[in-house]
């Protein structure tokens, strides 16, 4: 388990870190969802043979209701993914030189929705790519979750700032960047997210596909 939870650390540390890194000004303007993008492919890659690479409480969520993570590990990865974003988020200003100097205030209703959909959108790929006999072995989970991130940040960054993580949402909040009295529409929306993706991904039984293969001559 030490193994796991340090996997999960240090993966989920970079990506809140370079969030921080990117966003606080200076940051990388329009590049940044391309960072972000990066950095969780490269950290999924990095942990998924050591932990599953969640990276996200969402995610784990999602991974315990498809029943491929136990109680205690859905506990003890909340608790690390969690820390790590809050490290990282104090590193980020370390080097920023200090928080943002204004936090943006959502929209409750669109950031709900647009939240929502893409953390459903994130926990589907993983379910998808991850944790099924069909993909089982694949090349390509990381660059397809990281690029599912990417997706979402330009989509609806500009509505909900583009967290689709509760460990991103309490780094961006103790950096500035989104107000504390709205973490709470990240806490519902992105954990209400990778429930219904597990949701749906059980009940149409999607971990039994195979591979379609060409009928042969």
């Amino acid at each position: 388990m030490a193994k796991k939870l340090v996997a999960e650390a240090v993966g989920t540390f970079f990506l809140v870190f370079t969030v921080g890194q990117v966003v606080l000004e200076p940051g990388a303007g329009q590049f940044a969802p391309l960072a972000i993008g990066i950095v969780l492919a490269v950290m999924v890659y990095a942990t998924g043979h050591v932990s599953g690479g969640h990276l996200n409480p969402a995610v784990t969520l999602g991974v315990y209701l498809r029943g491929k993570a136990s109680a205690t590990d859905l506990v003890s990865y909340w608790i690390v993914q969690v820390l790590a974003g809050a490290v990282a988020a104090f590193a980020a200003m370390y080097l920023k030189g200090g928080a943002a100097t204004a936090a943006t205030a959502l929209p409750v209703g669109p950031a709900l929705l647009a939240e929502f959909l893409f953390t459903f959108a994130l926990v589907f790929v993983v379910l998808n790519t991850a944790t099924v006999r069909g993909t089982e072995g694949n090349s390509y989970f990381g660059f397809a979750i990281g690029s599912t991130v990417l997706v979402g940040a330009y989509a609806v960054g500009g509505i909900s700032g583009a967290a689709f993580n509760p460990a991103v949402a309490v780094g961006v909040v103790l950096m500035g960047i989104t107000q504390v009295a709205d973490l709470w529409i990240y806490l519902v929306a992105n954990l209400a997210g990778g429930a219904a993706a597990a949701v749906v991904f059980r009940a149409f039984d999607f971990g039994s596909e195979r591979p379609v293969t060409a009928p042969t001559a």
